[in-house]
């Protein structure tokens, strides 16, 4: 294949890494495939790189001293229109992998690995961010009110009316949000996906993760009779509720 081929794709990546030869390696790889990109030690790195310039895509190492992978996850998360973000990870317990698709992660590469396959995911990840519909942007809020509750952006969290606070996954508070902005319009599975799957996809099983998802939520809200989240048949969920923003 010749150079022309490989120096299709465009974008700005960020890779935070402890390791100087992995970030020198990365960097050196995926310039000749076209991207540009900025290296960071660490956290302190990073906001610099950052404030400077934003990211279309974070390639973030788990295991790192001072500030691990995970809180700067949750940092970058708490902010919005935050890039797409893949972990590496060196970790053999896959409780850290979960924790870190369930914090806002977008996918996860475990090391060693060969940075053709990162190659692979970055596009992948970047193509599903490209194609998310534009009517699915969040709003710009602080906190939604609707039925009996109060969903917290900031501190992802739900609160009742009689003052009972319920704390959410990753995927939940994605889950709910994406509702929450879209009340009383009909989402389809493969929105919601789009919206609340870190890793993405099609499928039977993702369909019945969602379906999951939505139980498990309307247990935490009290509605299992699907009264305030409703099914529409051979369509998707709606919240039924009005809502407003603060």
């Amino acid at each position: 294949m010749c150079m022309m081929g490989l120096m299709e794709n465009t974008g700005h990546l960020l890779i935070v890494d402890d390791d100087r030869d992995i970030r020198t390696l990365l960097a050196e790889h995926l310039k000749n495939f076209g991207y540009e990109v900025t290296t960071a030690d660490g956290g302190g790195e990073m906001r610099k790189a950052l404030e400077k310039r934003a990211a279309d895509l974070i390639v973030l190492d788990l295991n790192m001293p001072k500030e691990d992978g995970l809180t700067l996850i949750r940092e970058l998360r708490s902010k919005p229109n935050s890039p797409p973000i893949i972990m590496l990870t060196a970790r053999a317990e896959p409780i850290d992998r979960i924790v870190g698709l369930e914090m806002g992660a977008d996918d996860y590469l475990a090391k060693p690995f060969e940075p053709r396959e990162l190659l692979a995911r970055i596009r992948s990840v970047m193509r599903r961010s490209a194609q998310m519909p534009s009517n699915l942007e969040p709003l710009a809020a602080k906190r939604a009110h609707f039925g009996e509750w109060t969903l917290d952006f900031e501190h992802r969290r739900l609160e009742a009316s009689e003052g009972r606070v319920v704390m959410l996954s990753g995927s939940e508070f994605r889950l709910v949000r994406a509702l929450v902005d879209h009340s009383n319009k009909v989402l389809s599975r493969e929105q919601l996906l789009t919206l609340v799957s870190p890793r993405g996809g099609t499928g039977d099983s993702l369909d019945r993760a969602i379906d999951l998802q939505v139980s498990r939520l309307r247990q935490k809200l009290g509605s299992e009779t699907g009264a305030l989240i409703r099914t529409v048949r051979n369509e998707g969920y709606v919240l039924a509720a009005p809502v407003t923003f603060e």
